[in-house]
């Protein structure tokens, strides 16, 4: 029987002595978890005051940060994960923003916060590093139940949206759908009881705690912590834990692919792992060298469920939509588009006809919303539909696709340029370890693509040669290699790991990093902007009146 809320599955784990959460330290039981969390929460219980149940936590991936979701679950509480990369005035409106009336954090959370003014007093914080934090929590230990108060309806998490392509949104999630996401995912990326789960994704992000928290939790899998994701002690890591599955993104997997091969890389305990963004090249890479499927699918913070895994389908496709009213429209009239024609190289020629944004006409009623923010969610629900904000296509089999973000088509010469092709085309090249591809403008008309690649030290761009890897790709367009390239061994990303594409776009070519411009014709090549380049190019702006269109 399935449960309603977490809190009930919690319960569920009372008396259950299998591994429930280990680190390289220690383990516990799912027993031991639960009434850790039942020790905090009558600790929270304790500690309310009037306003918003809202508990900011401000930690890495460490067993507290578990314990916390437990008692957040078991006492009504709203966990607010908060974001440990954010800095500054950015931090500080996100997290005033959420009307917190505590503070869960360590000393390096309270250095982050030092100065800035997040609506709570000093005396609301809990150090889990403080001296009288562990006696404090033990005086409170008691036998685990929920407040009677708690039902499916009760929120349990304020999820930051990554901001990767304009400010975070902090995204409502109840204890329903929560639940609901753990027994749906357990079927979905096959999670069992005997499963051990790698948990590298940060606990403030909802593939950490939607993809895997929730789902091991329902299944009684085992979930293993680290800190941080690391790309070389992943697979040591992994053959520490006996892990089986893991969840990530697609730049963390770049990371894991660009290690050293060694021979004995399959010998490893993984399966299985799900996630978003691995390109399909990635994917065949990941298996092929680890032996572990990527299950790659469509989903958010906000919504999920809008389609259904289909193994046998192409290896670009999410799926099939999971049922009617998950459909591609023209977002202006609302019609839907018609089917993708693909081409020997499974690039869509009729892009302008099929290409619109993925919407669920039945969906309006299952989204929870944004906290305190009309105006998005009057974005994200218009005439009763639900609309993602993202792009796809449906083929004539009926396969659905990831077509990039809602402004990542690039207007050239008259053609709209698909940014997510030419980055996955970036991906391919061996050396190139993550790409961002968008729109900057010409100084004459329109936009020309830019491209910000990310390469290992000890690489330098003429290593690449690029204008003949470009040449090679039958299926990237001729408007489609980028005109500018942004060079960075480090490319700005947020704390989930995805690419900062928004500030890198509005960087464009005026980035500290190194910026190589295509140049000439018939056999093109890459020449280093200088200073001086930089200096005629903003001129040439202003002689055909367009200053307007640089930052």
């Amino acid at each position: 029987m399935h449960r309603e809320t977490i809190a009930d599955l919690l319960l569920d784990r009372v008396g259950d002595d299998r591994p429930g959460l280990r680190t390289r330290e220690r383990t516990w039981t799912w027993d031991e978890v639960v009434r850790e969390s039942a020790a905090r929460a009558s600790l929270l219980r304790e500690l309310r005051i009037d306003g918003p149940f809202h508990v900011g936590v401000l930690l890495g991936n460490v067993p507290e940060y578990v314990f916390w979701l437990g008692a957040a679950a078991l006492s009504g509480a709203v966990i607010v994960g908060i974001n440990s990369t954010r800095r500054g005035a950015y931090l500080e409106e996100e997290v005033r923003h959420t009307d917190l009336r505590l503070v869960v954090t360590d000393e390096a959370g309270l250095k982050l916060l030092d100065g800035l003014d997040i609506g709570v007093e000093r005396d609301r914080f809990l150090l889990v590093d403080g001296e009288d934090y562990a006696a404090r929590v033990a005086a409170h230990a008691c036998e685990p139940e929920r407040d009677p108060g708690v039902t499916a309806a009760t929120r349990m998490l304020l999820l930051f949206t990554s901001g990767t392509t304009g400010a975070s949104k902090a995204a409502i999630c109840s204890q329903g759908r929560l639940a609901a996401l753990g027994y749906a995912n357990c079927a979905k990326y096959g999670v069992a009881g005997d499963d051990v789960t790698y948990c590298c994704m940060p606990l403030f992000h909802g593939n950490a705690v939607m993809g895997l928290w929730a789902p091991s939790l329902a299944a009684g899998a085992t979930v293993t912590l680290v800190p941080a994701f690391s790309a070389s002690a992943f697979l040591p890591d992994v053959r520490f834990y006996g892990v089986t599955f893991f969840t990530y993104v697609g730049k963390a997997i770049a990371y894991i692919l660009a290690t050293p091969e060694r021979p004995d890389d399959a010998d490893n305990t993984l399966d299985h792992a799900f996630g978003t963004e691995a390109s399909p090249e990635d994917q065949a890479e990941f298996r092929r060298r680890f032996g572990c499927r990527l299950i790659e699918s469509y989903g958010s913070s906000e919504g999920s469920g809008m389609v259904t895994l289909a193994p046998e389908g192409p290896a670009s496709a999410l799926g099939r939509p999971a049922h009617a009213g998950v459909v591609v429209v023209d977002p202006e009239t609302r019609e839907r588009r018609p089917r993708a024609v693909l081409d020997e190289h499974g690039r869509v020629v009729n892009a302008e006809e099929a290409i619109g944004e993925i919407v669920n006409t039945e969906g309006a009623a299952k989204f929870e919303g944004y906290y305190k923010n009309d105006a998005a969610n009057a974005e994200r629900v218009r005439h009763g539909w639900y609309w993602t904000g993202d792009l796809g296509y449906i083929d004539e089999a009926g396969y659905i696709y990831f077509a990039g973000r809602s402004g990542d088509w690039i207007r050239v010469d008259g053609e709209n340029i698909s940014a997510l092709l030419t980055e996955r085309v970036l991906r391919r090249h061996p050396r190139v370890v993550a790409a961002a591809v968008f729109g900057v403008p010409d100084p004459r008309s329109g936009d020309q693509v830019m491209a910000a690649i990310e390469i290992p030290e000890g690489t330098a761009f003429e290593d690449l040669d690029l204008p003949a890897f470009l040449a090679r790709q039958a299926d990237l367009g001729t408007k489609g290699a980028p005109r500018y390239v942004r060079v960075s061994h480090a490319l700005p990303a947020t704390g989930s790991n995805k690419l900062r594409k928004k500030e890198m776009q509005h960087d464009g070519w005026r980035t500290e990093d190194a910026v190589y411009r295509w140049a000439g014709r018939g056999a093109p090549r890459y020449t280093p902007m200088t200073a001086e380049d930089k200096a005629a190019l903003r001129a040439e702006f202003h002689a055909n009146g367009r200053q307007r269109f640089l930052p």
